[in-house]
């Protein structure tokens, strides 16, 4: 009879609303194809003179600005005659707007902008586009310092004029980097309004708006009032949208040029002033404005972060679909602990696992699953591999690849576990494991075949001395950590068909006071488990 695992399911871990905010999928219809190629030969040259006009006359602002500017100058706010070419910079800025096609429509509805004394902060959502910064030159004359990447700074004209715009650079893929940054914006944050506004955009990546990701914390973390700004590109044809999976960023702006107008919606809200309780706790402040910005946007959220996307690349970069590496890293994270570098060792055993045979949207298979760990499909294999699929689809996606392994299999992959297999195939308490007791004990429990075990054998073998180890059985199972769960998954059934099996006298009768009369035993549940309730 087989036994039906009973894993309760967690309802934080399901499915997000939106799978892969970092997705566009931009379809021309025959009529845009005629606009485009119309407005390419006849609007676009002329658009182009003339961005590339401001921006050199907004260069040369900028150099000027900028001109023997001191390195212990450049730690404190711009100050007297420098002041001066901010207005130019902004009217720049918004004609540049305007000649790009864009129509900046404020609500009636929307607060006014604050002052950086009154809230320091702004904090910009959606982001979906790098012409989401050209935003800053709206609402004000107060031209605000961005938190932005420092190969930024490097893009020719534009890189001056974001170091006029007094920034908060951030090495994205330096650590260092990023507490020197949160320490960066804390301390203008606290100026008592002698710096620019900061301007932040804290889903910290492009999306394509179908929901807000997690917001990071470093807007959130002075514990200073913020203003929320919420902006939507309301157009029938979404030409701005740049994400991970999609069109490039030239070919988004060269037919966003192609537009007769693109139609931008503006809408700030007025300060967002923490409690206590959120000054405390920079998490909650930031899940708190991301629920009234959500509101606000009729948007969903979901806990996707930037670590996403790089779980993506490295799955392209092994020739897979970037979306499989789309887990929600921070709900992971902060459910089970998993980190970055430990979900990325699990990309690679995936796809391992998957190995060539990728169809887009397949997981890992029952076969996969069999063929990976070298076992024959039997009763405790099937049940392990029916609790990594949790949403009963019949594979495992990598989603349910790293809850199974952090859940289910890592936790029972200890030293006793390991300790209790290992003598289990040394019977004889020889200190190691010679290929005829490891063909014995499978063949008994899963009926491998010589060949079959001889294998496996192999490959566990490392020394290659025809004897194993109970160090290299340690490593074998710490690299595969399923077997942990496999092999206590057939004690339990086999504990569970023996008490299913009562004594039985030579007449077939049930001998008085056998199993059959004991009270049913209840099976202890694996500390995985008890995470998921």
């Amino acid at each position: 009879m087989k036994r039906t695992p009973v894993v309760p399911r967690q309802e934080s871990l399901v499915l997000p609303v939106v799978i892969n905010p970092f997705s566009y999928d931009r379809k021309l219809s025959f009529c845009d194809k005629l606009q485009v190629a119309f407005m390419t030969v006849t609007i676009v040259p002329i658009r182009a003179i003339l961005i590339f006009f401001f921006l050199v006359l907004g260069w040369l602002l900028a150099h000027i600005a900028l001109a023997f500017r001191t390195e212990e100058e450049k730690l404190k706010p711009m100050t007297g005659w420098r002041t001066f070419f901010t207005v130019p910079m902004v009217v720049l800025g918004r004609a540049l707007f305007i000649v790009l096609g864009f129509w900046v429509v404020r609500r009636p509805e929307s607060a006014p902008r604050a002052s950086s004394r009154e809230a320091p902060i702004l904090v910009v959502a959606h982001h979906s586009t790098l012409l989401d910064t050209f935003l800053t030159f709206y609402g004000t004359y107060c031209l605000p310092s961005p938190v932005s990447r420092v190969e930024n700074s490097h893009v020719p004209f534009l890189g001056k004029l974001i170091e006029f715009s007094q920034p908060v650079l951030v090495k994205r893929e330096d650590p260092n980097s990023r507490s020197h940054t949160v320490q960066e914006i804390q301390r203008r944050a606290n100026s008592d309004g002698q710096w620019p506004q900061i301007i932040i955009f804290p889903e910290g990546t492009c999306t394509n708006r179908s929901c807000l990701i997690s917001f990071k914390q470093g807007a959130f973390l002075p514990g200073m009032p913020v203003q929320p700004v919420c902006i939507r590109y309301p157009n029938k044809l979404d030409t701005v949208t740049w994400t991970w999976e999609g069109p490039g960023a030239f070919t988004q702006l060269w037919l966003t040029m192609c537009q007769f107008y693109t139609k931008v919606d503006v809408m700030y809200l007025p300060p967002y002033h923490p409690s206590e309780e959120e000054k405390k706790d920079p998490k909650l402040y930031a899940a708190n404005v991301r629920a009234l910005m959500a509101k606000c946007l009729n948007c969903p959220v979901t806990d996707h972060t930037y670590d996403d996307c790089r779980l993506m690349v490295s799955a392209e970069k092994m020739k897979m679909p970037g979306s499989i590496g789309l887990v929600e890293f921070e709900k992971l994270h902060s459910k089970i602990g998993v980190k970055y570098d430990q979900i990325a060792d699990m990309l690679r055993n995936f796809i391992e696992i998957k190995g060539a045979k990728w169809k887009d949207g397949e997981g890992i298979t029952y076969d996969n699953f069999s063929e990976y760990l070298m076992l024959p499909k039997s009763e405790a294999l099937r049940e392990v591999f029916d609790l990594y699929d949790r949403d009963g689809s019949g594979t495992i996606d990598f989603r349910e690849y790293v809850i199974g392994l952090s859940l289910i299999s890592n936790p029972v992959n200890n030293d006793d576990t390991l300790k209790l297999a290992f003598t289990l195939f040394d019977k004889e308490n020889k200190g190691h494991v010679s290929l005829d007791d490891l063909q014995m004990i499978l063949r008994q429990a899963f009926n491998m075949g010589p060949e079959e075990v001889e294998k496996m054998f192999v490959e566990v073998d490392t020394k290659c001395d025809r004897r194993i180890s109970y160090g290299e059985f340690k490593d074998y199972a710490n690299k595969k950590p399923e077997y942990a769960k496999v092999f206590t998954t057939y004690r339990e059934t086999k504990l569970a068909h023996s008490l299913e099996q009562p004594p039985q006298f030579s007449n077939g009768l049930a001998r008085e006071g056998s199993a059959v009369d004991r009270p049913s035993t209840s099976f202890q549940v694996d500390p995985a488990s008890k995470k998921l309730q």
